[in-house]
């Protein structure tokens, strides 16, 4: 019989299985794009805050953040004065190549582990939420920008 085959199978179901605890060869750290939209167009200098129970996080849209994971949803709150506002909520998502890679190596523990620290799950690498243009009795029409202009 010829060993390679075996080792190369061998060689794979290990890589496989290290994947598998994000707590330890994963980060609890994410960065995020943040992107605005206002009537099918991307608006910019949209002020954001991001929350989840690890954290709060301040970004300017389109801009990117770095986040700590948790397997709590995310939070996002967008204002732009004079333009719009968003509020929108964002699910965490437990990785499928962590899971089975936490079942093989760790018969489960790597889950527990890496639910409680966030490191195994995951918010979608780019968020753009939908903003609501600002009602006209909330304008401030003295400041410069206000009105329709989007920039």
């Amino acid at each position: 019989m010829n060993p390679k085959p075996t080792i190369i199978l061998l060689a794979l179901f290990v890589a496989a299985a290290l994947q598998g605890c994000a707590t330890v060869f994963d980060t609890n750290e994410q960065q995020l794009e943040v992107r605005a939209v206002l009537d099918h167009r991307e608006v910019g200098g949209v002020g954001c805050v991001l929350s989840n129970p690890a954290g709060r996080w301040f970004v300017v849209a389109p801009g990117r953040v770095t986040v700590r994971k948790s397997r709590s949803p995310l939070v996002i709150d967008c204002n732009k004065q004079g333009v719009g506002a968003a509020n929108e909520i964002v699910d965490s998502k437990f990785g499928v190549v962590k899971l089975v890679g936490n079942a093989v190596t760790t018969a489960g523990l790597g889950y527990l582990v890496d639910r409680e620290t966030g490191a195994g799950f995951d918010y979608p690498a780019t968020l753009t939420v939908l903003m609501r243009r600002a009602s006209p009795d909330t304008r401030d029409e003295d400041q410069p920008g206000a009105g329709n202009a989007i920039y």
